[in-house]
């Protein structure tokens, strides 16, 4: 098995297009990759590159400690699960996933050993007579990672696999291709533009944005410190809520948030150490954005009773039902807001509501380069 290490890595096109600009990462044996980011960012193509499938401009790629930019995708050791499958329609399951096997002249006994039991291990040989047009999208799905495991790789590459599926069938094999990681102890890439993907799959997600690494992360530092406003709203499902235009204020050395209108302000306390000191100092009496997710919108009188700050009012334009939540989308001086709240919420479309923030969950961002006011900034 092998990491591989990505170094400095370009893809430019004619015509001066570049689509991925300095993409650099060190991915250790066994370990699940996720690279995520909006349509267009680059991910596939980075994909791409390392299955060997698109030519790097310039930098370089190791799997293991080989050098492989100039190895052909035979050679490479890798295996790649494409979105629509890419199976042979007139050959069954069983042929499908033994072709890899039959180019390299594997004999037919270990091919039908190592078929069957990558058919086994992926529920589907009960299927191995049939064609791909007699299977359903998530049996197609088995097959394709069925072909990639039986080659024995040292990586996996898998693009957007899941995405022709329906929800449900897609969330059942999320579990299922995060458990065949465990079992068979391969790296994998994985490609995606679905977040919810990304957080219950990766060890690390890749977050992307027009080419560019935003940041390289586990899923749950990059919810809890997202290093700039991007990053913030594309992790997180409502996204986080963002005001634009807040004023950091510093008084009797502390440090609050203002934000709504001139003739009704809302003031959140800084809380100590949240924030980098010296990138606070520089910012006060100047303009952040203020951002705080869905569920950090408290509802509840217990909370609103002990607040000292971030209380604020709010109109509520839809509240939605959603059996083991309610989400409140709001309006606060002109500033909409979602709030995720608890089933047991009375509040109803055109009511003004009294709602609390909690000040240890804000997040603050610069409003030139939409970086954070990090702890590690200044």
């Amino acid at each position: 098995m092998a990491g591989l290490v990505a170094k400095g890595i370009y893809k430019r096109y004619p015509g001066g297009v570049t689509a991925v600009t300095d993409f650099n990462i060190k991915i250790n044996d066994k370990e699940f990759i996720v690279l995520v980011g909006p349509s267009g960012c680059g991910k596939s193509t980075t994909l791409r590159m390392i299955a060997g499938l698109e030519e790097i401009s310039e930098g370089e790629l190791y799997i293991g400690d080989r050098l492989v930019n100039d190895v052909a995708p035979k050679d490479r050791d890798i295996a790649m699960v494409f979105q629509n499958y890419a199976l042979y329609p007139h050959m069954t399951v069983f042929d499908n996933i033994a072709f890899g096997l039959k180019l390299r002249k594997v004999p037919k006994d270990e091919i039908k050993k190592l078929v069957e039991e990558a058919a086994k291990s992926l529920d589907i040989a009960h299927l191995l007579d049939r064609k791909p047009k007699a299977l359903s999208g998530g049996q197609r799905q088995r097959v394709a990672l069925g072909r990639a495991i039986v080659r024995n790789p040292k990586v996996f590459l898998l693009d957007e696999p899941l995405s022709n599926l329906d929800a449900k069938l897609r969330a059942q094999m999320r579990t299922e291709i995060a458990k065949l990681h465990k079992k068979i102890g391969t790296t994998f890439i994985y490609v995606t533009h679905d977040q919810t993907e990304a957080m219950t799959m990766g060890d690390r997600i890749v977050v992307m944005k027009d080419g560019f690494v935003q940041q390289i992360d586990s899923p749950m530092n990059l919810y809890d410190n997202p290093c700039n406003k991007f990053v913030a709203g594309f992790i997180g499902s409502p996204q986080m809520n963002f005001i634009e235009n807040a004023k950091l204020i510093k008084k009797d050395s502390k440090y609050y948030v203002e934000f709504g209108s001139a003739e009704k302000p809302f003031y959140i306390e800084v809380p100590a150490g949240r924030f980098d000191e010296n990138a606070l100092e520089r910012t006060a009496g100047g303009e952040v954005i203020l951002g705080f997710r869905p569920e950090n919108i408290h509802d509840e009188e217990a909370f609103l009773a002990t607040a000292k700050t971030g209380i604020f009012e709010a109109y509520v334009e839809v509240a939605e039902q959603l059996g083991a939540e309610t989400y409140l989308y709001l309006d606060c001086n002109g500033i909409p807001l979602t709030a995720r709240v608890s089933p047991r919420c009375t509040a109803r479309p055109q009511d003004t509501v009294r709602l609390g923030i909690d000040p240890n969950k804000i997040h603050l961002f610069y409003p030139a380069n939409e970086a954070s006011l990090g702890k590690n900034e200044g």
